[in-house]
């Protein structure tokens, strides 16, 4: 817990607190505390078997969603640390944006999001804002989990307008076009550094991708001679691993350089202040264009192989299929999710889908569908 934090991070002092007032934590802070219900809630756990790019039975050493949060974590922190910011803030933002993702990655969030399209969509962002706010309980003075103010702005990374006026003082910043907090900034842009440079490990690890390919990417091209250099006899998963590791440290240093030169030009006083003022934490011009690129390929050559595509599609079918015959026939849902159907309608069944890991949802898919189960 660190108390010489600049006036513009957010601290226990200049926090905006929790929507229901709890006594100080002893022996941590504020936000010391989110973090540590973000590890306890049910939904964290659930991320172990929830795909990042790789259905979780297509292979043991692939990111998951856990793996991927602890990753935007580590990285958060360590940036945090050198700008001066909250890191237990950082942490606990990026331990909890994934909550509200659906199972089987971007495709099962687009899948729901276009069941629900006649009941104002699906976005996971406002889904583990959901998460944190209303479906997990654990606690007996409160639904959720509480937490801070800033933690849950961290963690609502968009927002459309619609959306946003039924958040109150949370969704404030989408109608007037305001900043969140530089922690949250921050989170934000571990989350593309973990899930980029990890994408390329998994993506190569898979044979979904190769090396040579990669050798087309500027970033990866130049780390991967500077190792060769470093590192003469170097090679296989070694190899890559170092250029990926070299990546991120390019990023996180660039991240760090870029952001103090505009944090000390904008010389903000307070969280406040900041949310006034254009984005602050940001790469160089440079460094934002490789990133670019990278997506660019990885977009191409990995998010849309065709064994990623064969997946993504069965992903979609198996996710429309639960969504309409649970829309069909209510009776059919978990009686806890029935009594809650009957106040709060196809929301209802969205939450069940969405808390679903990839092979539950598979084992749902077959108890409801299949004539004779495996």
């Amino acid at each position: 817990m660190r108390n010489n934090l600049p006036p513009y991070a957010v601290s226990d002092t200049n926090s905006r607190g929790r929507r229901i007032h709890e006594d100080p934590p002893i022996g941590r802070s504020q936000f010391q505390r989110d973090r540590d219900r973000v590890i306890h809630s049910t939904a964290f756990r659930r991320l172990e078997y929830k795909t990042q790019v790789f259905v979780n039975h297509e292979g043991d050493l692939f990111r998951t969603r856990l793996t991927h949060s602890l990753e935007v974590a580590q990285i958060g922190r360590s940036i945090a640390r050198n700008l001066q910011l909250n890191e237990e803030l950082v942490e606990a933002i990026s331990l909890a944006h994934d909550l509200g993702h659906t199972p089987f990655g971007h495709a099962g969030q687009d899948a729901l999001d276009n069941c629900m399209k006649a009941h104002g969509g699906f976005e996971h962002n406002l889904q583990s804002l959901r998460v944190v706010d209303v479906l997990e309980e654990r606690y007996a003075r409160f639904d959720g989990l509480n937490l801070c103010f800033e933690t849950r702005e961290g963690i609502l990374k968009r927002a459309t307008k619609s959306k946003a006026q039924a958040l109150g003082e949370l969704g404030e910043r989408f109608l007037h076009g305001r900043s969140a907090s530089l922690e949250a900034q921050l989170a934000n842009l571990a989350d593309e550094i973990a899930y980029n440079n990890h994408d390329v490990d998994d993506g190569v690890r898979s044979g979904l991708i190769t090396q040579a390919q990669l050798e087309e990417i500027e970033i990866f091209a130049r780390h991967l001679h500077q190792v060769k250099q470093h590192y003469p006899d170097i090679a296989g998963r070694r190899l890559v691993h170092e250029t990926v590791r070299g990546m991120i440290n390019t990023l996180a240093t660039d991240l760090t350089t870029q952001s103090k030169v505009h944090i000390e030009a904008a010389n903000p006083n307070s969280p406040d202040n900041v949310r006034e003022m254009p984005t602050l934490v940001g790469f160089s011009d440079t460094i934002r264009q490789q990133q670019q690129e990278l997506k660019r390929f990885l977009h191409k050559n990995l998010y849309k192989h065709y064994q990623v595509m064969r997946m993504s599609n069965k992903a979609h079918h198996i996710v429309e299929k639960l969504f309409s015959a649970f829309a069909a026939e209510p009776a059919l849902l978990p009686p806890k999710y029935q009594h809650k159907f009957r106040d709060h309608g196809h929301q209802i069944i969205a939450d069940y889908i969405a808390g679903m890991t990839d092979r539950y949802a598979i084992k749902e898919y077959r108890r409801m569908f299949a004539i004779i189960e495996d």
